[in-house]
């Protein structure tokens, strides 16, 4: 099978052709860093995290250079800093650790590279001089504008046009701009700003606008065309198209060869926003269920498709994730077998079809308990190494049977496993009473204790 991509450029799926197969490039929008990542956040690192683990298993180790980059220069820390009277720098670092901790136990890979805007400005800078001297930048009293009239082809991406750019919270109305739909290179310092918000240019001092931080960090550690671009549906428009407009114009080069956008998420069937109320965090998410779970929920519908976002969605996951572990169980200790995941593979390559690669990952779960009940050893380690290579290629089946069934907190399983231990040993001396006792009192916890042949163990429900 071949990888075929949706390119919203071009508008349909086409054979994905890497400039380079043993350099892929591929650059996704990352977080701004003054707050906590809610979970429509997290769709676009979780989703195009499945991409480049494919790319990986199709092109080997080492070949992909995936960036995400930091956004640490904006209005909303500037404000943020305001507020509070804290350094940008504290307020930046704190909630990039927060975002990256919380990636991480969704498991998201770390980028290659995690380009932070402050570190670019200089990259930023030449650019912008480059489109003035082109003339396809002009110098105003609140800053420096791109001209979108000097670009033919602008909105070739989302197909819109320049007078549907209205202004929005990511760019400032400007007095002297000569056409609404220009939009802000650099942004001339406003009294009272903190100094930690402003750089010299040769303009006067102030800060970059958001859409060349990206095109900068992009040229800067994947050359002028990248082959792949990814991010939210929302940032097609203008966000995308301004990264577009800024890079093709400064170098005359194509910026990327394919566009990837991911779905909005719906929560419970409106749209996540602060004046609803019904804005969830990932951080807070995490502390009520296991990161895999809430993966397996996102990727449980097609990335391109909105995805309704509900408590019932959760509990599916975690039961199917359940089934898919105990399953893994049964055949854990039949190693050797040889990996094929055919279905699987075949399903990501068309277009990141991963609500049907979760379907036969169910079925590859099925065959590993026909296996285990039919006492075939080398089916059951067919299937074992059939669900760990495609664990690993979608993100999931990260901890063993044990890990996954016990929880992850080192303390409680340690109290847990002495129970369980002090219920056998009253179970050796016949003290019923008290090995039900105990039993009983796991239950309560939501514990259930399975006794076999080779001992007891335990499992939460």
């Amino acid at each position: 099978m071949t990888l075929r991509l949706h390119d919203t450029a071009a508008r349909e799926k086409h054979v994905f052709k890497p400039q380079d197969p043993k350099r892929i490039t591929m650059y996704v929008c990352g977080p701004t860093v003054y707050n906590y990542a809610h979970i429509g956040n997290a769709r676009p690192p979780i989703v195009f995290d499945v991409l480049r683990r494919l790319l990986t298993a199709i092109y080997g180790r080492g070949s992909v250079i995936y960036a995400r980059n930091i956004t640490d220069i904006e209005d909303k820390i500037i404000k943020a800093s305001l507020d509070t009277g804290e350094p940008i720098a504290a307020i930046t670092k704190r909630y990039a650790d927060i975002y990256n901790a919380d990636m991480a136990a969704l498991n998201v890979l770390p980028p290659t590279v995690e380009p932070w805007a402050t570190d670019h400005v200089a990259e930023m800078i030449a650019m912008i001089e480059k489109l003035v001297r082109k003339k396809y930048a002009y110098v105003g009293k609140d800053g420096v504008w791109f001209s979108v009239a000097a670009m033919p082809d602008y909105g070739k991406l989302s197909g819109r046009k320049p007078e549907d750019n209205e202004a929005g919270a990511r760019v400032d109305p400007g007095e002297d701009k000569r056409a609404p739909a220009d939009f802000a290179l650099w942004k001339f310092a406003k009294p009272g700003e903190p100094e930690d918000a402003i750089w010299d240019s040769p303009w006067g001092r102030g800060r970059p606008g958001w859409h060349i931080e990206c095109s900068a960090m992009a040229e800067k550690h994947l050359g002028r065309t990248m082959d792949i671009h990814a991010g939210g549906i929302d940032l097609q428009f203008p966000h995308h198209e301004n990264e577009i407009a800024q890079s093709e114009c400064a170098h005359g080069e194509v910026l990327a060869n394919y566009w990837l956008h991911n779905g909005f998420l719906d929560m419970g069937g409106e749209k996540m926003s602060k004046s609803l109320g019904n804005v969830v965090l990932v951080h807070e998410l995490l502390k009520d269920w296991p990161g895999e779970v809430i993966r397996f929920a996102m990727l449980s519908g097609h990335y391109r498709a909105p995805l309704d976002w509900t408590p019932e969605l959760l509990k599916q996951a975690k039961t199917t994730l359940d089934r898919i572990y105990g399953a893994l169980r049964r055949v854990w200790e039949a190693e050797g077998g040889r990996a094929t995941y055919r279905v699987i593979r075949e399903a990501l390559e068309d277009d990141l079809n991963t609500p049907e690669a979760l379907a036969a990952l169910s079925g590859i779960a099925s065959a590993a308990n026909t296996a285990a009940d039919q006492g075939d050893h080398e089916m059951m380690a067919a299937t074992r190494a059939d669900l760990l290579a495609a664990g690993e290629v979608l993100g999931l089946l990260t901890m063993t049977p044990k890990e996954w069934e016990q929880g992850g907190d080192a303390d409680d399983t340690a109290r847990i496993d002495a129970l369980v231990a002090a219920r056998v040993a009253a179970r050796v001396s016949k003290d019923w009473a008290e090995a039900d006792r105990i039993r009983k009192a796991l239950a309560e916890e939501g514990v259930e204790i399975m006794d076999g042949a080779g001992g007891s163990t335990w499992r939460r429900i």
